[in-house]
């Protein structure tokens, strides 16, 4: 009834009917990815996968992300600095991991990680089952300015994340 009632057209109907079978979603789960517009939102993040990642490798990974990842749940407003925002994640995680998709597993946070004698921090960093990598979830709360290293540009806003 949730996908007659909420969907006019039938190719979303049958988009949205197979991910609820694959991914076993409940009829609330179902509604809520209908609200918040999963179908175009998946697979429409900016990326570099493309260029960095086998063909065979690049399409998956690709759909597995979205854009723009949603967090009202958090409850924060749109001056909100990154870690607020990190916290405010990692006290929602379960929330969290559901509106990132199937297959994330949780990592850690301030990951620090080593390039060349640099030290870094990964704001939350992840491993996807399926894809069988990590994800690293770097948050912004202004413009993301990329270093010299061919880093890609993104924005962040608690409520979304690019």
């Amino acid at each position: 009834m949730t996908l007659l009632t909420q969907l006019d057209n039938g190719a979303d109907r049958e988009w949205y009917a197979t991910q609820a079978v694959q991914h076993g979603w409940s009829r609330t789960l179902l509604a809520l990815h209908i609200k918040n517009r999963l179908r175009l939102r998946q697979g429409a993040a900016v990326t570099n996968f493309e260029a960095r990642l086998p063909a065979s490798d690049s399409a998956l990974a690709r759909e597995t992300l979205k854009d723009p990842y949603l967090f009202d749940f958090l409850g924060l407003g749109d001056d909100a600095h990154e870690r607020e925002v990190e916290n405010g994640l990692i006290r929602h995680i379960t929330h969290f991991l559901l509106e990132l998709g199937a297959g994330f597993a949780f990592v850690g946070r301030q990951f620090r990680l080593e390039v060349a004698g640099d030290e870094f921090f990964i704001d939350l960093l992840f491993y996807h089952t399926r894809l069988k990598c990590y994800v690293v979830v770097e948050l912004k709360a202004t413009a993301f300015k990329p270093d010299t290293r061919g880093s890609s540009t993104s924005t962040c806003r608690p409520s979304m994340l690019r």
